[in-house]
């Protein structure tokens, strides 16, 4: 009787144990997955081995006729990448222009973007005259990638103007014959 006593006991405590057992398992279960996305604001000018442009005006060869300027230029493209914040929903890009020229005015005009880019990417303005002053030329910029190189973003166009042009703020009068003047355009992508 002992011994039947002792294995009806140890079954049962078998039985409770692997009932135990068997209790932590349902037909659901969950983890957690931590997911981190890193903010980013980069911008760039490409094709970046040929991006510095060289624009000039042609002397009249009528007198009385003022230079006029050259072709533009529409070579350069202008990609950005961009993961908003929480706390800044959109992002803009500004042009600067560090030296200006007595009697010319540098224009830009920046395209819709096109390319292999994808989501919420910045409208352009109008056309700018550059100058010292930061201007605002892509803006409402969200989440959004450009794709990089030529021929993905926004085409940049380039114009010079002899002063007192439409829309322009240098002075023919101030105008001096040089050789070759250098000004660097400065883009820069910020949080609104």
């Amino acid at each position: 009787m002992k011994k039947t006593t002792m294995t009806v006991a140890m079954s049962l405590a078998a039985f409770a144990f692997s009932s135990n057992l068997k209790a932590q398992d349902t037909n659901t279960d969950n983890h957690t997955i931590t997911i981190s996305v890193p903010e980013v604001a980069l911008v760039d000018i490409e094709p970046a081995a040929t991006k510095n442009i060289t624009l000039g005006f042609t002397a009249p060869t009528e007198a009385g006729n003022p230079v006029t300027p050259n072709t533009a230029n529409s070579t350069l493209w202008l990609n950005y990448s961009s993961i908003k914040s929480v706390a800044d929903p959109t992002r803009n890009v500004s042009v600067s222009l560090n030296a200006i020229i007595p009697g010319i005015d540098i224009q830009v005009t920046a395209a819709a973007a096109t390319g292999s880019g994808g989501g919420t990417l910045g409208t352009p303005s109008a056309q700018l005259t550059l100058s010292a002053t930061d201007q605002t030329i892509i803006s409402g910029i969200g989440s959004a990638y450009t794709g990089n190189g030529a021929n993905n973003g926004h085409n940049l166009t380039y114009a010079l103007a002899a002063g007192s042009g439409p829309g322009g703020v240098a002075a023919y009068a101030d105008l001096e014959a040089s050789a070759t003047t250098v000004a660097t355009v400065t883009y820069t992508i910020s949080d609104n």
